[in-house]
């Protein structure tokens, strides 16, 4: 690994990146806009420009060269010696700042990005105390530029991210520079708006209040707002994100940092997603019901009261008349204690893996990209626990069936109790499920939403949201995932993995690490979870 000198002090580099990259992985804070790691450079914000000793063109000994030079744009390389503390580079910066601020408009205060914005923060840091700007400012209205996305001109700093993420991540070249000198700005082709399944990126690679999400504008102010790493249930490929919440109430998703999955970004499907956790349908109580007799158990009742009917049922019918039905929305975690729970039961029960949706086929982008050249996939398997269900039912063994079977023998009343788990954001229950459903005399139903399946059911078990519980999920890739809880589960609602915690025998609090643990010791990809690598502090 080459070793450089930064404003006198040794830094160990990575081998082939930037100076920039070098700087901002050792910890110092280099005000960068155009740079972006997972776009190509073109070192036109000048914002990073750096001090080099380089050979003298006569003497060859080394000094300082005379112009600064873009740190983005500089390979390390062993030996070489920069400094980024100096009066010219300070002086540069607060030029640059000053040019970009020349027709910035002052509506810090209602805009979206204040609190995140990096004018903002260099501004200060880095600018001058005042503008020397006299003249009126140059005016460039905000344009609506797609369904789901405002463009405020005046507040750009010409970056250019944008422009670089349509033509080399999502191909799709819907934006472009138009006009030139002081008053080019960004814009629409003519007829195509910003509306690629990818489109939401554009919004998180603009460093400054100009790209706008129209679903979150005057929504929240971002400093109210916490942070919890998660992974997107949207598909099964798995994608790292952050939840962005306050107050129990999620308002918005942003892509987290994953080499081997999404790297930098997520799409739309993804992104916007969520709005189901608000659903006023949303069941968040439990049922029981007896004959005609329906109650509502405390939640502390519900795993004694679930082992006692089911062990009953059990007992009268025998462990070949019990199935389950483990849905792919499912945690890792909550399939394993589970299935836990029925083969001590019922070593001879059935088990299912719930119906898998699948829409369209697989997109790659940049559009038409294939082989190496694909920087993201969208896959049309729309749930993100598949492999992972598959695995805790490979692990366990006993009979299992696919889920048309069980269908079908559900509807010939082969099954006298079943455990039927739901958690799908949209509506998933078909008739034939329901009309075997209601030949079976014990029905346990654990969904999100009311359907004529929890109007058959013996018992209703509330399904909380991916992102009220905590837990894993496998990806398409086998790629095991943790997720933690950003919000509480609605209405005093208990998360899935508590009260099976409690039904599969456990006492305690429940705790995803804490099963994983007990997992590991018959499943081995449970031993150690995948954990993306944290940014650099100063990265953006």
């Amino acid at each position: 690994m080459p070793k450089i000198i930064i404003d006198n002090h040794e830094v160990e580099c990575r081998e082939g990146v930037s100076v920039l990259e070098a700087a901002l992985e050792a910890g110092w804070d280099v005000p960068h806009y155009c740079f972006h790691p997972g776009l190509k450079v073109v070192a036109s914000c000048r914002l990073c420009l750096m001090e080099m000793k380089m050979p003298h063109p006569q003497t060859r000994d080394l000094a300082w060269a005379p112009k600064l030079i873009p740190s983005c744009q500089t390979k390390v390389r062993e030996g070489m010696e920069i400094r980024f503390d100096s009066d010219k580079v300070r002086r540069n910066r607060q030029q640059c700042l000053e040019l970009l601020l020349l027709n910035h408009p002052l509506d810090c205060p209602v805009c979206d990005q204040a609190g995140e914005c990096l004018l903002q923060d260099y501004a200060e840091k880095y600018g001058r105390a005042e503008s020397r700007m006299v003249d009126a400012k140059y005016k460039d209205p905000k344009r609506d530029i797609g369904p789901r996305t405002l463009l405020y001109s005046d507040r750009c700093v010409m970056c250019t991210r944008c422009v670089r993420f349509t033509a080399e991540i999502s191909g799709t070249h819907e934006l472009a520079v138009v006009n030139r000198g002081s008053r080019n700005s960004i814009d629409a082709f003519p007829g195509r708006p910003l509306d690629n399944p990818l489109q939401g990126n554009v919004v998180d690679v603009c460093p400054v209040g100009s790209m706008l999400d129209k679903d979150f504008r005057f929504k929240q102010r971002v400093w109210f707002l916490e942070s919890t790493p998660s992974v997107c249930p949207g598909c099964a490929q798995g994608c790292s994100i952050w939840i962005h919440k306050k107050d129990d109430t999620v308002y918005r998703l942003k892509p987290r940092y994953n080499p081997k999955v999404n790297t930098w970004w997520m799409c739309d499907e993804g992104r916007f997603g969520f709005k189901y956790l608000d659903d006023e349908g949303r069941i968040t109580v439990p049922l029981v019901r007896r004959g005609q007799e329906k109650t509502r158990p405390r939640w502390e009742d519900i795993p004694e009261l679930v082992r006692v009917r089911f062990g009953e049922q059990v007992r009268k019918s025998g462990a070949k008349k019990v199935a389950a039905v483990l849905s792919p929305f499912m945690a890792c975690e909550e399939a394993w204690l589970l299935v836990k729970f029925i083969r001590e039961l019922a070593p001879e029960a059935t088990l299912v893996l719930g119906p898998v949706p699948c829409v369209g086929e697989e997109q790659h982008f940049p559009v038409g990209a294939s082989g190496d050249a694909v920087r993201f996939t969208i896959l049309p398997e729309k749930c993100p626990n598949r492999r992972g269900v598959e695995m805790v039912l490979k692990a366990f063994g006993g009979p299992t069936t696919e889920f048309e079977e069980f269908t079908q023998k559900g509807v010939d009343g082969e099954f006298d109790a079943m455990w039927i788990v739901g958690g799908y954001p949209q509506d998933w229950v078909g008739t034939e499920l329901v009309k075997a459903a209601t030949k079976t005399e014990l029905l346990v139903v654990q969904d999100m939403f009311e359907s004529g399946l929890t109007s058959a059911a013996s018992i209703v078990l509330p399904a909380a949201a991916w992102a009220e519980r905590e837990g894993s999920f496998a990806n398409a890739a086998g790629l095991v995932q943790a997720f933690a809880r950003a919000v509480a589960p609605r209405d005093g609602a208990w998360g899935d993995g508590r009260y099976l915690f409690g039904i599969a025998g456990y006492e305690g609090l429940y705790s995803g690490t804490r099963v994983r643990e007990l997992m590991a010791e018959t499943i081995p990809a449970f031993s150690e979870l995948y954990e993306p690598p944290a940014r650099p502090a100063h990265a953006h």
